[in-house]
């Protein structure tokens, strides 16, 4: 029996790309990329809102020669939908573009190597010289070169998946392609992570964007909206005018808005910079300036040059000539609009200038960079969960006590999920909240004109190739960092400081995530830009009140908890080499475990030289500490005595709200508790100079004070400050 020709499967290159995979609304799967298309967009399988449109498209008309474009097809399309259990599931459409780059770098050796590409006659000599083409390249790590390899296994796995067939051998007899480029698997994150002075004045002046100047950046943006929607009506009620009419309405307008301008001692507009590079010469100082703000003047005016450029104030008869009369008489102001500018409580002037329509468009930029900093390091979340919060995805609520106010975002996890993410929920602290509150004013004028409800539109005008953010809060982030020195700091004193080697401090989204986590493990009782302590950043990320997010952000804290329990035992280490003292009923035990060790390590060299020895030796003692306020813990729950005053004890964690350092057995008191343990003293012995105390008050005043002074006195002095960063 012959299949009726409509029953038949389609040639290859007819066959849809995304065969299989779920697609986003409003899209249908018959009319998407096909096999034999010149370009494949592969965006209607993305629901990652931060996803690069370039990763999400490939164009094969790069590639030069017709043989390698064939296997590329072949290669991409059985990654997306085939799924090799026990070796390797569907690619994620996301990908796409970084799979596309890793094969097409073995085609093009494999076809130079052969002079032409054929899957059937590449052998494993042509596989082990890759190898050491890739290796020979000592920039490129080992990790990298084993993601390289990966393609040659992949084109023997997915052999019979292949139009035009795969690799007939198993290269490198199945050994995995990362360890035959030496890589060894190493836990610990490699992101850096923000030096502590670098993420204060960063925070610092993102709450203080978002607390402080988003009420002036709001203000003036809804001004200028009245403003265009003025000049819109006025537009619309004068259009059958004839011309000279309509031009000497303008002209009685504008200068009704000179005379309130002058009314109130305020003068001509200007530019706040000379873009173009275009300047005037002021008549009264003879200095250059930037020009007049004819933008401005238009809008009170009811003019729109750009529809209508011969109505130009510039190229109206005489009307140059009274702007410039009146900035002669009246003088001129920076930016112009009318929106007042807030105090800055630490400088006690005016933030900035007044806005100017190119001002006010950067500063909103700004403003967002705020948001996002302060939304992804107060809450953990990874950058895609970030930008995947929508208008609307806030929620306050009271406990059931009615005491404590929880803040609840809504958002989607995408790490191991599937390519439609999972919706989850983070408790959060109420900066947060407030960042979330400007952000829903910021985007509601860009999210109506794109019909789009995500909190990350694109706010740049013109910006017409996509509506999201995506990747481009990167750059963005940046530009806020250096937009803080130029308007706030100087060359020589920058407000957010430099990293290593005096260069402004790259940021990247993923640094976020795990400074937050490594401070809430390691610093809990520091605090977060002077007014945020990462404990409280801990309750609400970490513990959740009622319950813990699924993003994995507990799992990544107790990483970054056992990374810093080591690190920190290294410096208990090092600073007991330098002659430092331990007090607390601890001390003794640990001074002796840390000597112990450097008996057995040797000379100082050998100390030096073995640090990974040393990790091994303390292990077991790092595992025990815990940083505290007034003392750090070497927790043993046999002796613990926090354990021993509640009904329902946790044998895994000490409670250090209940830690009573001069008596427990676990702790240990160092010179970096001292500052804490002095300002105790110094607050005592500032009550006992209170007059109106009865005498069995003053008895326990000076008892308590006489118990700190004897914990002050058997530890060493503060140790310098440091950059723990």
């Amino acid at each position: 029996m012959i299949t009726p020709a409509h029953a038949r499967a389609p040639a290859f290159d007819d066959r849809p790309v995304l065969a299989t995979a779920p697609l986003k609304a409003g899209h249908a799967r018959e009319e998407l990329s096909r096999v034999g298309d010149s370009s494949w967009d592969l965006g209607p399988a993305v629901f990652r809102e931060n996803a690069r449109r370039c990763h999400v498209t490939v164009h094969f008309d790069v590639l030069e020669h017709a043989d390698v474009q064939a296997a590329m097809r072949a290669y991409l399309y059985a990654r997306l939908n085939v799924d090799l259990p026990g070796y390797r599931p569907k690619l994620p459409p996301a990908s796409i573009r970084q799979a596309f780059n890793r094969a097409r770098r073995f085609f093009a050796f494999a076809r130079l190597t052969l002079g032409g590409l054929d899957l059937g006659r590449i052998d494993q000599a042509l596989a082990d010289a890759y190898a050491r083409h890739l290796r020979h390249d000592s920039a490129r790590r080992p990790v990298i070169v084993g993601h390289l390899l990966e393609v040659v296994s992949d084109l023997y796995h997915y052999r019979d998946r292949l139009a035009g067939g795969g690799l007939a051998f198993e290269p490198w007899a199945g050994q995995a392609p990362a360890r035959v480029a030496g890589y060894r698997h190493v836990v610990e994150n490699r992101t850096p992570r923000f030096p502590e002075d670098v993420i204060a004045a960063l925070l610092a002046w993102s709450l203080r964007y978002v607390t402080v100047f988003a009420h002036d950046i709001l203000s003036a943006r809804a001004a200028l909206d009245r403003l265009e929607a003025r000049r819109a009506r006025l537009l619309a009620a004068e259009r059958g005018l004839p011309g000279a009419e309509r031009r000497l309405r303008q002209r009685a307008r504008l200068e009704r808005h000179i005379a309130r301008r002058a009314r109130q001692g305020r003068g001509v507009p200007i530019w706040t910079t000379a873009h173009n590079g275009v300047t005037r010469t002021d008549p009264r100082t003879g200095e250059a300036t930037p020009p007049i703000n004819v933008h401005l003047l238009h809008l009170h005016a009811g003019v729109d040059a750009e529809a209508e450029p011969a109505m130009h104030f510039g190229l109206a008869k005489g009307v140059s000539a009274l702007i410039e009369a009146a900035a002669a008489d009246l003088g001129v102001e920076v930016g112009g609009m009318d929106t007042p500018i807030s105090i800055d409580p630490d400088s006690g002037r005016p933030w900035r200038a007044r806005f100017d329509a190119k001002t006010l468009a950067q500063e909103e930029r700004m403003l967002q960079a705020a948001a996002y900093i302060v939304c992804a390091y107060l809450t953990g979340m990874r950058d895609c969960e970030v930008q995947a919060m929508r208008r609307g995805c806030l929620s306050i609520a009271r406990s059931e006590d009615g005491l404590v106010e929880r803040h609840r975002i809504r958002s989607t996890i995408y790490k191991r999920r599937s390519t439609m993410g999972e919706a989850a929920s983070w408790v959060t602290i109420e900066p947060v909240a407030d960042a979330i509150a400007v952000l829903e004013r910021l985007s509601a004028r860009p999210t109506r004109a794109s019909g789009s409800d995500t909190l990350w539109p694109v706010l740049r005008p013109g910006a017409a190739t996509k509506t999201h953010l995506s990747s481009e809060v990167v750059r963005q982030l940046n530009a806020f960092r250096d937009h803080l020195n130029a308007a706030f700091g100087s060359p020589d004193v920058p407000v957010i400081p430099s990293g290593p080697g005096g260069k402004p401090w790259r940021i990247t989204t993923r640094q976020f995530r795990r400074t937050i986590a490594w401070h809430i493990a390691n610093r809990p009782f520091g605090t977060i830009a002077g007014m945020i302590q990462y404990k409280h950043a801990s309750v609400a990320a970490f513990e959740g009140y009622a319950g813990t997010s699924a993003s994995g952000f507990r799992a990544e804290v107790e990483a970054q908890r056992r990374l810093g329990q080591q690190g920190d035992l290294l410096d208990y280490f090092d600073r007991r080499q330098g002659g430092a003292s331990l007090a607390g009923p601890a001390g003794p035990r640990i001074a002796r475990t840390l000597d112990d060790a450097a008996v057995q390590l040797g000379p100082l060299p050998a100390m030096i030289a073995d640090r990974s020895r040393l990790r091994v030796m303390l292990a077991s003692v790092a595992r025990t500490l815990h940083v505290g306020l007034l003392a750090d813990c070497f927790f043993d729950p046999a002796t613990a005595l926090c354990l021993k005053r509640v009904t329902t004890p946790d044998p895994k964690q000490p409670l250090t709200a209940l830690c009573e350092p001069t008596r427990c057995p676990n702790a240990c008191i160092t010179a970096r508790h001292r500052p804490a343990w002095e300002r105790a003293a110094d607050d005592a012995r500032a009550l006992l100079r209170e007059r109106r105390l009865s005498d069995l008050q003053r008895h326990a005043l000076a008892t308590e004070i006489n118990r700190l002074t004897t914990v002050i006195d058997a530890i060493g002095p503060a140790p310098p400050e440091a950059n723990p960063g």
